[in-house]
């Protein structure tokens, strides 16, 4: 029996879908006027979603929900996977490929939410603004001396539709910015007056780190123990894209010894943390953590479900031809 949450949406005859984390309702909407069945199951556990994948020719999923071999492999009827948002890291693309199916998602509609917040992030660390609200809520009314961004060294690591657009931002707040990436950028950065550096040089010359780079899984991490060792002294840190991009354990050393001054991040090594060293890491006076919102404002969800549900709608529509 579906709780209140859950929804389901019956066209007889046509495409079965099955939505299995919170999407915007503007995505079933979309999915019930082109004709589809939906099923919105936001709270399925792994284990129902093995027992009924199978039944239904797509899967709209966000990150909670892992579409790996296991998963595919009862999933024989499945056509397209679709993912509400912009990272495939949680579904296996090459098995998807290797049985045919396609995977869609929303690239870009999630872009001005992460800047904000990559932005936010960035402001709240360098003004010590945590710190501040929890002495002022202890009833300590002691001024807090931070730094300003403005006149400061940003480098941004992976210069993609978000990181090129943190560069925009930040320029008009007076940095100036050191790109990287693995592939050429020079056209965009300088579009948004950003200077194409080796990895090297950024790591040396930036008072303030972004990353903003995709994941698939087995990656190594683009900050290792190495690269963080070759950070300016006292680097502040913002990750919004995957916390996989940094080596966990180097950077929590690298906090504990100064060389890291302080790390903000929207995102972690498995949500909420369970070993050792993350929770460790979670509760460094330096750190600052918010539980993976970067794309979760009212205006990115609506985005974001309606590319999504056109997408899958053209997907399903191709194979009726």
């Amino acid at each position: 029996m579906l709780s209140n949450a859950e929804r389901t949406i019956s066209n007889q005859g046509q495409h079965k879908v099955l939505i299995t984390d919170p999407v915007d309702q503007l995505l079933l909407k979309i999915l019930e006027d082109g004709g589809v069945s939906v099923d919105y199951r936001p709270d399925l556990t792994r284990e129902k979603l093995l027992s009924i994948v199978g039944d239904y020719d797509a899967v709209v999923v966000r990150s909670r929900t892992k579409i790996d071999k296991e998963v595919l492999k009862g999933a024989g009827k499945l056509k397209v996977i679709a993912r509400a948002g912009i990272g495939l890291d949680t579904i296996d693309v090459e098995e998807a490929e290797r049985r045919k199916i396609r995977v869609v998602y929303a690239p870009g509609a999630s872009t001005d939410s992460v800047v904000e917040l990559t932005l936010g992030l960035m402001v709240s660390a360098a003004r010590r603004l945590e710190e501040a609200f929890q002495r002022t809520r202890a009833g300590k009314f002691e001024k807090i001396t931070g730094t300003e961004l403005h006149g400061k060294v940003l480098g941004v690591v992976g210069f993609g539709r978000i990181g090129s657009k943190v560069a925009s931002v930040a320029k008009a707040l007076g940095m100036k910015t050191l790109a990287y990436d693995t592939i050429d950028v020079g056209k965009v950065a300088a579009h948004v007056g950003a200077e194409v550096v080796s990895l090297q040089e950024l790591l040396k010359q930036s008072d303030v780190i972004s990353i903003h780079v995709g994941m698939k899984r087995g990656d190594p991490a683009v900050l290792g123990r190495m690269e963080l060792d070759q950070v300016k002294e006292g680097v502040l840190i913002v990750n919004t894209s995957r916390a996989q991009a940094i080596d966990g354990e180097a950077l929590l050393q690298a906090l504990k010894t100064g060389k890291v001054g302080f790390y903000a991040t929207d995102v972690l090594w498995n949500e909420p943390p369970r070993t050792k060293w993350e929770i460790e890491l979670l509760n460094h006076p330096r750190v600052s953590v918010t539980p993976h919102i970067g794309a979760q404002t009212v205006e990115a969800q609506r985005r974001i479900a309606e590319a999504t549900a056109v997408a899958l709608l053209k997907e399903l529509r191709s194979e009726e031809n």
